[in-house]
């Protein structure tokens, strides 16, 4: 398997890439064809990922378009996402998704943020708990 390559895309401290994905990560999109290019950001402490489906991410009414895989179990449990520009408390915008996305322990998203900048997400579901920042272009 090809290295990780950064990208554009990840703010803070959360780097953004391309190619290479951990063994997790392959495992955890088993089945999904055409995600080796898709770039990628890897969240923790809890190992989860956001494939950046429309790449680059782009601020608006819109919903941005990422795929979230997480390394373990949902056991049926929905992800509660909580987004806010990294450094401010506000705004803030809470969505759920529930786990009726396959295969894998897979979750869309599709989070609008009304502003670019650097968004930090706060990722939980039922084993686990991750958080990572993202560029927004306007």
């Amino acid at each position: 398997m090809a290295r990780a390559a950064p990208v554009s895309g990840g703010c803070g401290s959360t780097q953004v890439y391309a190619g290479g994905m951990p063994a997790w990560l392959h495992d955890g999109i088993h089945g999904l064809t055409g995600m080796d290019d898709v770039p990628y950001a890897v969240a923790g402490p809890t190992p989860a990922a956001g494939f950046i489906m429309s790449y680059p991410l782009k601020a608006g009414p819109d919903e941005p378009k990422i795929l979230w895989v997480v390394s373990t179990p949902r056991n049926g449990s929905a992800l509660s996402i909580q987004v806010h520009p990294s450094g401010s408390s506000e705004p803030i915008v809470n969505v759920s998704r529930p786990a009726n996305a396959g295969p894998g322990e897979i979750y869309p998203d599709g989070v609008p943020k009304p502003a670019a900048g650097c968004w930090h997400f706060s990722l939980q579901w039922a084993t686990g708990h991750a958080e990572l920042d993202l560029l927004y272009l306007s």
